[in-house]
């Protein structure tokens, strides 16, 4: 069966920002009649090897869809650091957005994040204890992974 959902933008807002800022994304999809909320949920990945560092940073129901275009901003709260390992909080992870239909998930957008020091001295030398107010997050906004699932829309 045909998509009756068709994601056509994510733009990331707010980037790069400090890591305590929110996430930001403009999400415009189109849509045929659908009888059910659509479910947005934002993974921040705290850890590439162990998936119980995962965090949900949110989730909102988008319901009450008429047939077109639409366009919202889906804000989320940044990742608690005290449930990432010490090891991960810098570097390179995974930021995913999904959007779920009945509880069937049928698109995930992924996008690299770089958490790093705005200060080039500290990035040289990282203090023994991580400055949180000093980090920056940067998403690669221009190379984002887009993974579609067919599903049973109705």
């Amino acid at each position: 069966m045909a998509a009756r959902v068709r994601v056509t933008d994510v733009g990331v807002l707010n980037n790069p920002c400090k890591f305590f800022e929110p996430f930001q994304f403009q999400i415009t999809f189109e849509c045929l009649d659908i009888s059910s909320d659509l479910e947005w949920k934002l993974v921040y990945v705290g850890a590439a090897e162990n998936p119980e560092y995962d965090q949900v940073l949110d989730t909102v129901l988008v319901g009450d869809i008429q047939a077109g275009k639409h366009m919202f901003v889906f804000q989320a709260d940044p990742p608690n650091p005290d449930l990432i390992p010490q090891s991960d909080i810098c570097g390179v992870t995974v930021i995913l957005l999904t959007c779920s239909y009945k509880g069937a998930e049928f698109i995930r957008v992924g996008y690299y994040v770089n958490t790093d020091y705005s200060d080039p001295e500290l990035r040289e030398n990282p203090p023994p204890t991580i400055i949180y107010e000093q980090l920056q997050r940067n998403i690669l906004a221009s190379q984002p992974r887009v993974t579609k699932f067919p599903i049973a829309w109705e």
